[in-house]
């Protein structure tokens, strides 16, 4: 006999049953007033279920560790274990949401293939080895040491100093917490004199710096990403944000419900193109073609605000009687010089006056360059308000674009001459006194050789039409790792200091102390106080040993001597000059140029070291990678000795994270990692106290630095040091009491400051306050800007320039935008955000040029962007780029056409190329590559592919590689979706799977020319549970000049359907 569910009875017969129903049935219980609950739905199982949180003994906040969003999680332990990873409700930036890589944390840190012990690969060995973890770091410690006594320089043959090896290199960091990438960097190039110091920033995100600092004076976002509810229309171009960004993409979407146009640019149509009111399809490489139209198209149809643009960019400066475009140059900029493939930038300055950059080299190659800066004391520089004179930037800019007809833009990028002044003029109507628009882009943009000019044409449309530092206005990056921002501003570039200060440079005027900052500090504007935060680094990396008679530890410093960023490190690690590499968290095989290259520069090693939660295609090159597979090396004859070491999630250790709007968090340890999981702070600190002991007793001079170096944070009983500790350090304090600064402006160039990095300064300003910790949102009624959630640096500003979100008298300009106002009783500036300006300059305050002023006494007080010596934004920028004053459109390096523009001239001429054998470059409008091609991201895998690869719920949705074929193509071909296919380059083969779809197209371009678009999802490699070939096997290693920027978003190839003749094996 059935038995009823406890405490319910048995009902029989239909007048019981009707009568049990109304009694359960909720509408005549609450009419009765009884709960509206009832046992009907119980089961005996169901009673013995609970909340599957509440058996959880311990939770603490964190922060996804996949894309730069920056979502807030909630990690629960139980006994010691993870058991669950949730969305924190109480975020601003996610409010409890998470995207399906954020969804899977949980999976990443429980994942069946993460490692808890450090393996050992012996040169010429077949297999891992485990070995102790103590063990592991003793012979890494020796064989760093022996490589860099055997590779350090102090001086070159001519006497210059150097201070560095180029023997050991180091990848990663933009996975890492920024109190870990502030260690490498301060070990790695303070220490040990590394110039090969590199993240990911550099193959993702890093020529945003120069396209926006350049721009506006600091390369970051401009905006918060919960800005964009407020934007009247966004532009999402470069970028796939539906599916690579998609809790950020919430604020989008929220703004289209609330009225606001959404448009995308870009060659594919996907969820982003889907969701958006208007699609643009272009060609792969084509964007500043494209955008140089919008910019014709409000020059010549007056749609811009000239309210806003007239006084708040150099629109009115004349420029000298020297420069001349590519449109009377034949597609050169003046100064080109043919035998060094590089500009001299004299004929870009201003009349009679030269404007040092924003940007990190301040320097310029100039005669006399320091005297003519000077001339910054002496006035303003010169300006035709009426816009009439020839040589005036906005005269200039009529002439440098009007060339971008329509006509013009559907020749070369493929889109329809009709849909294109749709998107300008949408963008029109969303902007001015009463409305704002954003645009967001990733690395669909940043992926060229042109992708800082790409960058730099978006500023020039935001200035034109008003919308930076706006509310719902400026321009959003989209960064692709956790911490990417971070790594970026700490930095572990090998060109970068922490707060975006230049490392010295051998063949710049860096030799002394007094030499550098002679010639890094602007005289005018906001880095005129350059001395005080680079005195400070030097005190706080140095500490007693920065002292006068080395010009406060100015001469222990590594100098570069070139470029030195990852493309060259790979030609170097292929040509054998670099020995011994790190490799944290970064995954070069599948994410670097030309794989073949880097697997063929791995093989060359002595040593390498791989920090990672799980195998990587990067740690098995030798067992698992095509040098073996195609039958080039057999693992005998790999001598490189591999380190395999275990690596910590957040989660399982504390630390900050900066996310896309430079918005740093913190996240707390929950639990353990597994076995000798351990972070990359302990790694490095220990890794510091064994190289300090092995050279204690050293008196040589190559020596110094390590000696010298301040290494004294506090551990746990794990040995584990103290990441705010650390934090503190970046913070800065005063060296005579130790007491913490409480922001940047309390910084000195005397040494009695010490500053880790002083954009951050403020983020840790008294004992106990971390304000990365904070998590207090505004309330719904609160003004939006959630000052009390984390910190943004600088001085915790959550909008850049918001000065402008005022007219020049300080007056909103409009009640709708209210940001920023100047109130005259209390004779400052007020705001719902800090306030991006110094608080006490009254808007009408001129500079007296009488008394030749000097920093930020010579910047007016209508001037928002400050951190530019003349204080305007800069349309036509006059120094800091490599490739041009004004973006260009040149074809990618390997391109199915001709340059429509300039035929003569097809690529961009400063582009970096490593054309040689291991290496060769499709010629332009080869017939051998006929296709276009393009990579791209799922929103279920993550860049290289190991934090997504390993864990079995994204690799069920996403299981395989694959290609994107259009149906037209296909058909031609003879290919079905799920067909076998090999794609070609110069640069080799890879075979993948089709997929046949409608979502790419064939455009026709100049000359009736048919090109099919073809794209490629990048992550897949031999490692973990999802596997596929490696679509950057296809790529060159070419780069943008302004920072070396890889071209993997616009290539040429050929493909045909069938398998590799020799097919890969199996693996695992």
């Amino acid at each position: 006999m059935s038995k009823a569910p406890r405490g319910r009875p048995i009902r029989r017969g239909l007048a019981d049953r009707a009568a049990g129903f109304l009694a359960d049935w909720s509408v005549p219980r609450q009419l009765r007033g009884a709960p509206e609950k009832t046992e009907a739905a119980e089961s005996a199982a169901s009673r013995g279920l609970r909340p599957r949180l509440e058996t959880a003994d311990r939770v603490g906040t964190s922060i996804c560790p996949y894309c730069a969003v920056g979502c807030a999680q909630l990690v629960y332990a139980k006994q010691g274990r993870p058991i669950a990873v949730e969305g924190d409700p109480r975020s601003p930036v996610n409010q409890g949401t998470l995207c399906p890589k954020g969804a899977a944390t949980f999976g990443l840190m429980a994942s069946p293939q993460r490692l808890d012990r450090c393996l050992h690969r012996a040169p010429g060995a077949r297999e891992w080895r485990e070995v102790g973890l103590d063990w592991a770091m003793d012979r890494i410690a020796e064989l760093a040491k022996r490589t860099r006594d055997e590779t350090f320089i102090n001086h070159l043959p001519d006497g210059t100093r150097v201070n560095h090896t180029l023997g050991i290199a180091s990848m990663g960091g933009a996975t890492l917490d920024n109190e870990e990438n502030y260690l490498i960097k301060k070990l790695f190039s303070g220490a040990l004199g590394m110039v090969f110091v590199e993240n990911q920033a550099r193959v993702c995100h890093n020529n945003s710096v120069p396209g926006l600092g350049a721009t506006y004076g600091r390369g970051a976002s401009t905006m918060p990403q919960w800005d964009l509810a407020n934007s009247d229309a966004v532009l999402v171009m470069g970028s796939n944000m539906a599916e690579n960004h998609p809790i950020a993409f919430r604020f989008v979407m929220q703004a289209k419900l609330r009225g606001a146009t959404v448009m995308h640019v870009d060659p594919r149509f996907t969820r982003t193109s889907a969701l958006a009111d208007i699609h643009a399809p272009i060609r792969a490489g084509t964007d500043i073609a494209f955008l140089g139209g919008i910019i014709r198209h409000l020059l010549e149809n007056d749609l811009w605000f000239r309210d806003y643009a007239l006084p708040y960019t150099n629109l009115s400066t004349i420029v000298g009687p020297d420069y001349k475009g590519p449109e009377e140059l034949h597609g050169y900029f003046s100064g080109w010089n043919d035998e060094g493939r590089r500009y001299n930038v004299e004929s870009w300055q201003y009349d009679g006056v030269v404007v040092p950059s924003s940007l990190a080299e301040g320097y310029v190659e100039i005669e006399g360059f320091a005297e003519a800066t000077q001339r910054l004391h002496e006035g303003p520089t010169p300006k035709d308000p009426t816009l009439q004179h020839p040589r005036c930037v906005y005269q200039i800019l009529k002439r440098h674009y009007a060339r971008y007809t329509p006509e013009m833009v559907e020749s070369v990028t493929g889109c329809p001459r009709d849909l294109f002044p749709k998107v300008a003029d949408a963008l029109a109507r969303a902007s001015g006194r009463e409305k704002t628009a954003a645009i967001c882009y990733a690395v669909g943009w940043n992926h060229h050789t042109k992708g800082a000019q790409i960058i730099r044409a978006a500023g020039i449309i935001q200035a034109l039409l008003g919308n930076t530092g706006r509310p719902g206005g400026g321009i959003l990056a989209l960064r692709g790792h956790t911490s990417i921002q971070g790594s970026t501003d700490i930095a572990t570039l090998y060109d970068l200091l922490p707060g975006y200060m230049p490392q010295p440079h051998a063949f710049r005027p860096h030799a002394t102390l007094a030499d550098y900052l002679k010639a890094e500090t602007n005289p005018t504007g906001w880095w005129h106080h350059f001395p005080k935060y680079y005195v400070s680094l030097l005190k706080a990396w140095y500490g007693e040993a920065a002292t006068p008679e080395n010009g406060m530890g100015h001469d222990l410093m590594a100098r570069v001597t070139g470029d030195h960023s990852q493309l060259p490190l790979t030609v170097a690690m292929e040509r054998g000059v670099i020995r011994g590499l790190f490799v944290m968290g970064q995954n070069p095989v599948v994410g670097g140029s030309n794989s073949k290259l880097v697997q063929r520069g791995l093989a060359r090693l002595e040593w390498m070291v791989v920090r990672d939660v799980a195998e990587t295609d990067t740690a098995t090159f030798w067992r698992d990678g095509h040098l073996v597979r195609d039958g080039e090396m057999r693992p005998e004859d790999i001598g490189t000795e591999v380190f395999l070491m275990p690596a910590s999630l957040s989660g399982e250790k504390a630390g900050s994270f900066t996310n896309i709007h430079r918005l740093v968090q913190w996240h707390d340890k929950v639990v353990d990692g597994p076995g000798d999981s351990r972070s990359e702070l302990w790694f490095i600190h220990h890794l510091a106290r064994r190289m300090k002991a092995l050279h204690a007793g050293s008196t040589r001079p190559q020596d110094a630095a390590i000696r010298a170096i301040t290494w004294d944070y506090p551990e746990d009983e794990q040995g584990e040091p103290d990441p705010e500790a650390v934090l503190r350090e970046i913070n800065g304090r005063t060296v005579a009491n130790g007491k913490l600064v409480p922001g940047f402006a309390a910084l000195k160039d005397d040494g009695s400051t010490a500053c880790g990095c002083w954009i951050y300064s403020g983020v840790f300003p008294e004992e106990g306050r971390n304000r990365t910790r904070s998590r207090v949102p505004d309330g719904a009624q609160g003004p939006g800007t959630h000052l009390d959630w984390g910190f943004a640096w600088p001085d915790n500003r959550r909008t850049l320039y918001n000065r402008a979100s005022a007219d020049p008298a300080g007056v909103p300009w409009s009640e709708g935008k209210r940001l920023a106002w100047w109130d005259e009783q209390a004779g400052e500036w007020r705001s719902h955000d800090r306030v991006d300006f110094p608080t006490d300059k009254r808007p009408d305050f001129e500079p007296d040029w009488e008394s030749k002023p000097a920093g930020m006494d010579a910047i007016r007080g209508d001037q928002p962007f400050f951190m530019i010596p003349d204080g305007v934004a800069g349309l036509f920028v006059p120094s800091g780029l490599k490739d041009g004053p004004l973006p260009e459109h040149y074809e990618p390096t390997e391109t199915p056409v001709r340059n429509a523009l300039h035929p003569g001239v097809e690529g961009n001429p400063a582009a970096k190329r490593w054309a040689y054998d291991a290496n060769p470059l499709a010629a332009p409008a080869d017939p051998r590559w006929p296709h276009a091609l393009t990579t791209f991201r799922l929103t279920e895998h993550h860049s290289g592919g190991t934090p997504t690869r390993i864990v079995p719920s994204t690799s069920e949705l996403q299981p395989e590689g694959f290609v994107e074929i259009p149906t037209e193509l296909a058909r031609t071909l003879g290919i079905a979706s799920t067909d076998w296919v090999v794609l070609s380059t110069p640069r080799g083969e890879i075979e993948t799977r089709a997929l046949v779809t409608d979502r790419l197209r064939a455009f026709t371009l100049d000359g009736g020319r048919v090109v099919h678009q073809i794209g490629m999802p990048w992550h897949y490699g031999w490692s973990g549970i999802a596997t596929g070939d490696i679509a950057n096997v296809l790529t060159a290693v070419v780069g943008d000049p302004n920072t070396g920027m890889h071209e993997n978003k616009a290539l040429v190839c050929a493909l045909r359907p069938g398998r590799l003749a020799r097919p890969l094996q199996e693996v695992g």
